[in-house]
């Protein structure tokens, strides 16, 4: 049986490397949309985080004729009203700059105190097929952004977001136990669900 042919909607290597972690020992062949340079960067303009994922699943399924799978995901911070959002990774002005972003958000949270600097990761994930079925998926993890730089892992706000049950930001936990616990995981598991289902019925 032929495997299904998936493109991850990205070309985020942080991204394509946790996703293709979680995919391991399923049936699809999983590439990302490095290997696609023909198809544009699509535009993120969904004021939520379902709304890109699914423009982005869409629009790359439609490109490639292939299934396509998108995420969008992002940063919502409790003190500042849920920013930075569907900005996180343009949150300093420039998209995909970490280290502004995070410099950034220690400006931004200078002033608040310990106790009201929770915060989550969102990831809204999206399945398309060539034929214009969908599916969406949601994960959250729940944590805090802490004073200062912790860990040399992960990508993004990884090294300032605290997980109190770990005890440590996402930048300090191995790539396992952090897909075991992120807010993508959580999402690509909830998917896996999904693509077991259709595999099985295809």
């Amino acid at each position: 049986m032929k495997k299904m042919r998936l493109i991850l909607a990205t070309r985020n290597s942080g991204k394509v490397a946790e996703i293709m972690h979680l995919l391991e020992g399923m049936d699809v062949d999983a590439g990302s949309l490095d290997e696609h340079p023909e198809v544009p960067e699509v535009v993120e303009d969904g004021s939520t985080f379902l709304a890109n994922a699914l423009k982005k699943a869409r629009e790359v399924a439609a490109a490639t004729g292939c299934w396509a799978l998108a995420d969008d995901s992002g940063l919502v911070v409790e003190a500042l009203g849920g920013a930075p959002g569907v900005e996180s990774a343009r949150y300093a002005g420039k998209q995909g700059d970490y280290q502004a972003n995070n410099e950034k958000l220690l400006r931004e949270m200078r002033g608040v105190p310990d106790g009201k600097r929770g915060a989550a990761f969102v990831c809204t994930m999206a399945l398309a097929a060539p034929d214009g079925r969908e599916w969406t998926t949601e994960g959250r993890c729940e944590g805090e952004i802490i004073r200062e730089y912790r860990g040399g892992g992960g990508f993004g706000f990884d090294p300032l977001f605290y997980v109190p049950e770990e005890r440590a930001t996402m930048a300090e936990l191995p790539m396992e136990r952090k897909n075991a616990i992120s807010h993508r995981g959580r999402a690509l598991r909830k998917m896996k669900e999904i693509l077991v289902e259709i595999l099985r019925e295809s």
